[in-house]
């Protein structure tokens, strides 16, 4: 697999372009979609933060969240002196979880209302990782093989990886560590295309390294590396698995060298990026010029430490699948190697060469800066203010107890700094705040919220990653190390590109791609795949309604972030429709889901 340049942007946001547009047609949308990214600020501006009530014994962080919402309030609206909210508005609680989760649900809702975003997020990181990935794909694999008694292992579809992570995406009771895990499987990518082995060993595979990847969202980034760096898919995926030590002819010639493949990759996309970082992410620059953080030297030297790791025995059965890679050490690199500053003798066997090269890359400034930021962005914006890469950074560097790499107090800083979490950015967006709502968080966020559910243990949601007829993306099938798209990358001729802000989820937006997924969207709803149902109740009784009904999506789906406009726009054509049947009132709700999905201002997360 051949390694190119990532693109990245060290740009600083200009003063925002116009206000979105109303949007007419599916065709439209990408249009509109960037003026709406680009910035739609204005409105009054806000109350300032209320003092804290004298006396109060409340959490000083939990204060501050609800000191936010306070300054929040409408222009006009008033609250007594000192008073703070016992309960998170719950257009806050949604908004917060559509950036926690894959979709915000009534039960979540309520306990992030209550608890507010730090209590909430506490229960879910003691919640265990269970059922595993590789215990629903094996479960997943058993109920297929049931259906028909002529079934036999060797012919088990690739689908069961589909079937199983919907499944859990859908509707696992862990939704902080699923989302966590899949914005880790963007950034240290994995992908099922890459994977051989059919229906009997791809699904195992993918589902073993997405469990290593959603145990390292709760626990340490340098455990992560490691689990990460031997874990048998990533092996095969980035073909360090058998790697070998140089071979030389008699002249003293390499005829073969060790394969650099994960070593560059594991540099430049999963720990310490192309460039040297402040702390804030900006590039830290020299004589005006930015400064690589590693050479083609430190590539062939770590290449070396990568050697002699190969897939546990065949007698091992299934566990090979996921199971640390073993160290055979007639095939390690002997030689001495130089990387990155550090050199680990000649002759220092392989599992302590790997510590030591480990080791150095948690270690490294970069590390907290170059992950935070993305993890940013696949969370929350993707155009962070330095002050917020800079606080992220911080937690990552010392999560307040001297500990390096600490995963939940980086989520905490992902998720309740104060850029992330401040209401203002639904009634008043800062000019480049928020990101655009990848495909698959749009159908996350329909599912969940309408509570989709199986009859039965196959979810027979296969491969979306059809642009024409699915959404043009699906979990872990991403069509190369590199992500289905890049952190940097600059939709052209946009209003992004003028205000010099980056858009990554532009990069897989295209004229097929916008009518392929609303049109999938609408299928799913009124045909949803075989054994799977989706619960109207909650709209159907406001279907007489028109504009409770559009509330109440605008509130469950979109966090109240639709415009005047496009809510007028949805009434006026529910109001047109015959509501007298159970299958009109049924058609005006799916109407009004479809017509909200498709809006700028839901695709574009604020």
């Amino acid at each position: 697999m051949q390694s190119h340049p990532m693109q990245t942007s060290s740009r600083e946001p200009r003063p925002a372009a116009p206000c979105a547009p109303r949007v007419t047609s599916a065709l439209a949308l990408a249009a509109a979609l960037a003026i709406t990214l680009a910035g739609c600020g204005g409105g009054s501006s806000a109350p300032a933060p209320a003092a804290p009530p004298a006396g109060a014994s409340i959490d000083a962080q939990v204060l501050a969240e609800q000191r936010d919402e306070l300054a929040a309030l409408p222009a006009g609206v008033t609250v007594a002196p000192g008073a703070v909210p016992v309960q998170m508005p719950a257009r806050s609680a949604v908004r917060f979880l559509n950036q926690a989760t894959f979709g915000a649900v009534a039960a979540d809702i309520a306990s992030v209302q209550q608890n507010w975003r730090k209590g909430w997020m506490a229960q879910q990181f003691a919640l265990p990782a269970a059922p595993t990935h590789w215990d629903r794909v094996k479960a997943v694999q058993a109920a297929w093989l049931a259906e028909d008694a002529t079934r036999t292992a060797d012919k088990l579809p690739a689908a069961v990886w589909d079937w199983s992570i919907w499944q859990a995406y859908l509707s696992s009771l862990d939704p902080l560590r699923k989302r966590v895990g899949y914005a880790l499987s963007q950034i240290m990518v994995t992908s099922i295309e890459g994977l051989s082995g059919g229906g009997t060993t791809r699904p195992k595979l993918a589902a073993g390294y997405v469990d290593v990847l959603e145990k390292g969202a709760f626990g340490n980034f340098r455990q992560l590396l490691e689990d990460v760096s031997l874990n048998p898919a990533m092996g095969m995926y980035l073909s360090h698995r058998g790697n070998r030590k140089a071979e030389y002819d008699a002249s003293g010639v390499a005829v073969r060298v060790p394969d650099e493949n994960y070593a560059r990759e594991v540099m430049q996309l999963f720990t310490i990026g192309l460039v040297q970082l402040n702390l804030d992410g900006t590039p830290a620059l020299a004589n005006g010029m930015a400064r690589e953080s590693y050479t083609e030297g430190d590539v062939a030297n770590l290449a070396r430490v990568f050697t002699g790791w190969d897939w546990q025995p065949a007698s091992a059965g299934d566990e090979r699948y996921r199971a640390p890679m073993r160290h055979i050490a007639a095939n390690h690199s002997p030689e001495e190697k130089r990387f990155l500053g550090v050199t680990v003798p000649a002759g220092t066997d392989g599992p302590s060469s790997l510590k030591t090269a480990l080791d150095t890359l948690f270690n490294h400034p970069n590390v907290g800066p170059f992950i935070g930021r993305q993890l940013i962005q696949r969370l929350v914006t993707s155009n962070p203010g330095p002050a917020y890469v800079a606080r992220v950074a911080t937690r990552f560097n010392d999560n307040g107890s001297g500990v390096r790499g600490d995963m939940q107090a980086v989520i905490d800083q992902v998720l309740r700094d104060p850029e992330a979490r401040t209401p203002l950015n639904i009634v008043q967006p800062a000019p480049g705040w928020g990101k655009l709502r990848e495909p698959v968080l749009r159908f996350t966020a329909l599912a969940r919220a309408l509570n989709a559910s199986a009859s039965g243990p196959i979810w027979r949601i296969g491969s979306l990653s059809d642009p024409a007829t699915a959404l043009g993306q699906s979990p872990l099938h991403s069509p190369s190390v590199f992500n289905f798209y890049r952190p940097g990358y600059v939709p052209p001729n946009t209003a992004i590109a003028a205000a010099g802000l980056v858009a990554p989820e532009f990069q897989i937006t295209t004229d097929t791609s916008v009518p392929g997924s609303v049109n999938f969207l609408q299928r799913f709803m009124t045909q949803p795949p075989s054994g799977i149902s989706l619960d109207y109740a909650k709209e159907l009784a406001l279907a007489a309604d028109p504009a409770a009904l559009v509330a109440s999506i605008h509130l469950r789906l979109a966090n109240e972030s639709l415009s005047a406009a496009t809510r007028d726009d949805i009434v006026a054509t529910l109001a047109a429709l015959p509501a007298q049947t159970d299958a009109e009132r049924l058609n005006r709700v799916r109407i009004a889901w479809l017509i909200a999905m498709a809006a700028p201002e839901f695709i574009a997360q604020k």
